[in-house]
C-alpha cells in the first residue's frame, strides 16, 4: 500500500492547489456582478470569451460548485454568498410557470431562448438544490429540490418499461426519435438521478426518496450495466435494449465525435464515466446505510477494467471510450473522466486494498498534474488532450465545461487522501 508520506505529501498538495488556484479561479471570474448568475466562457489563457449565454447546466453546475465548496469547508462565506446568488438568478429565470419545469437556455439577462425540457439537467436541478439546502440551510433549496422530484416524476416517468424519458418538448411530449432523442434512454442520465436521488434522501431522510434511490440502483445494476462484464452500456431503446451510442442534437458536452459519424460499436464503454458510477454508488450505500461492500463485486470488475484497458501506462491518464474486451484504438483524453477516475480509484484502494488501483491512482493524478491543468492561465484543466496530453480542445471554460468536475474532484481527493492518511496513521 501506499507510503504514509506519500500519501500526505498529496494531501497537502491536493488541497494547496484547490483553495489558492482552483477555486479563486471560478470565485473571482465567473460571476456576473452586472446581471447575475454566472459566466463561464474562458479561453486556453484564462480570459472571458465574450460569450455570454447562460445554459441552465453552467448555471444549475455553479450553483452544485460553489454551494458544496462551502459545504466542505472552503471559501471563507464567500461560496455561500455566490451559492445564494445563484440560486436566485436560476429560480428567477428558468422556471417555466406554464408547464412545469426547468428550460434549457437562456441569454444573459435570463430571457429564455430553448424552452426544451432535458431530463440530464433537471437531475442535476435535484442534485444541486439538495447540496444547496444542505449547505446554506436556505429553504427555497429545499422546496427547488422537491419541485423538480415531482417534475421529474409527474412528466418524466416511463410508467411501462422504468425508469425516464430523457428529452422532451416543452410541454413534456417526448423528441421525435433519432438523433433528437425520444426514443433513447441513457445510463448518463439514470446514473445521475441516482445520485441526485441520493443527496435528496440525505436532505429529506424521506421513506418515498429511499424507495426511488434503491428501484434505480436496481435498474443501472440489472439493466444498463453489461451482464458479463459490468461495464456500462451507453444508450438503449425505451425498453431498455442496448443501442450503439450517437450524439444527439441537444448538446451537454464538446466529446468528439464517434468514428463512423453515427454510432459506437455496442462493446464500447467509458472507463472514466464507470469508475465515476462506482464512487456514487458506494456513496448511495453509505446515505442509505449499506455495507460497501454491497458493491464490491461490481466495483471490482469496473475499477479493474479501467486499470487493465483504460489507463495509459505510457503517457498517463485515462482514454476516453475504451472497448469491453480490446485496447484501445483512440487515445484522446478527457478532462472529466480523469477528474471522475481519481476518486473512484481512491474509493477501490479503500475498499478492496489492491495496490494496482493506488498505481493506477498515481497514474491518473500525475497526468492530469503535468498535462491537463494550465497553471500559468489560472488553474483550471484543458478540455481534452492528445495521447501525449497536448490540447486538442483547449477552452477552460464554456457552456458545458465548468468548475463542477474539477472542484469537485479535488474535494473529494482531498477528503479521501485525509481518509486513507488518517487509517494508515492508526495502523488500520
Amino acid at each position: 500500500m501506499p507510503d504514509p508520506n506519500e500519501i500526505s505529501d498529496l494531501l497537502r498538495r491536493t488541497e494547496t492547489y484547490l483553495t489558492d488556484t482552483l477555486l479563486p479561479f471560478w470565485i473571482e471570474r465567473s460571476p456576473d456582478e452586472e446581471l447575475g448568475g454566472f459566466l463561464t466562457y474562458f479561453d486556453r489563457t484564462g480570459k472571458p470569451t465574450g460569450e455570454t449565454t447562460k445554459t441552465f447546466l453552467m448555471q444549475i453546475r455553479m450553483l452544485y460548485t460553489m454551494a458544496s465548496a462551502h459545504r466542505a469547508g472552503y471559501g471563507q462565506g464567500r461560496c455561500a454568498e455566490l451559492a445564494k446568488a445563484g440560486a436566485t438568478f436560476i429560480l428567477d429565470h428558468y422556471w417555466d410557470d406554464a408547464h412545469d419545469g426547468w428550460v434549457w437556455i437562456a441569454d444573459r439577462a435570463g430571457r429564455p431562448t430553448v424552452f426544451d425540457k432535458v431530463g440530464y439537467g433537471h437531475v442535476f436541478a435535484m442534485y444541486a438544490f439538495s447540496e444547496y439546502a444542505l449547505a446554506t440551510g436556505d429553504p427555497r433549496g429545499r422546496a427547488a429540490a422537491l419541485r423538480t422530484y415531482d417534475a421529474i416524476y409527474g412528466h418524466m416517468a416511463d410508467t411501462r418499461h422504468g425508469g425516464l424519458f430523457e428529452l422532451m418538448e416543452r410541454d413534456w411530449q417526448p423528441k421525435p426519435p433519432g438523433r433528437a432523442g425520444g426514443d433513447r434512454k441513457s445510463l448518463d442520465v439514470h446514473m445521475h438521478l441516482m445520485e441526485a436521488l441520493t443527496r435528496l434522501y440525505e436532505m429529506t431522510g424521506s421513506p418515498t426518496h429511499r424507495r426511488r434511490l434503491l428501484e434505480t440502483i436496481d435498474l443501472i445494476l440489472t439493466r444498463m450495466l453489461h451482464p458479463q462484464t459490468r461495464l456500462g452500456l451507453i444508450q438503449f431503446t425505451l425498453d431498455f435494449q442496448p443501442l450503439g451510442r450517437i450524439l444527439f442534437e441537444t448538446e451537454w458536452g464538446r466529446d468528439a465525435a464517434p468514428a463512423d459519424g453515427e454510432a459506437q460499436p455496442l462493446d464500447m464503454t467509458s472507463p472514466g464515466h464507470n469508475v465515476e458510477f462506482v464512487w456514487l454508488l458506494l456513496h448511495a450505500a453509505d446515505v442509505l446505510g449499506q455495507p460497501r461492500e454491497t458493491y464490491a463485486d461490481v466495483a471490482r470488475k469496473i475499477c479493474d477494467h479501467c486499470v487493465g484497458l483504460g489507463i495509459d501506462r505510457q503517457f498517463g491518464g485515462l482514454y476516453a471510450d475504451v472497448p469491453m474486451a480490446r485496447p484501445p484504438e483512440a487515445t484522446e483524453k478527457q478532462f472529466w473522466q480523469q477528474a471522475e477516475a481519481l476518486i473512484g480509484l481512491l474509493d477501490a484502494v479503500a475498499l478492496l486494498g489492491d495496490e494496482k488501483y493506488w498505481h493506477a491512482f498515481r497514474n491518473v493524478y500525475d497526468f492530469v498534474f503535468d498535462k491537463l491543468i494550465v497553471m500559468d492561465a489560472g488553474g483550471e484543466w484543458y478540455e481534452r488532450v492528445d495521447r501525449q496530453g497536448r490540447p486538442l480542445d483547449d477552452a477552460l471554460g464554456h457552456a458545458w465545461k465548468i468548475s463542477y468536475h474539477t472542484v469537485r474532484s479535488m474535494i473529494q481527493v482531498v477528503q479521501r487522501l485525509r481518509t486513507l492518511s488518517e487509517r494508515m496513521t492508526q495502523g488500520g
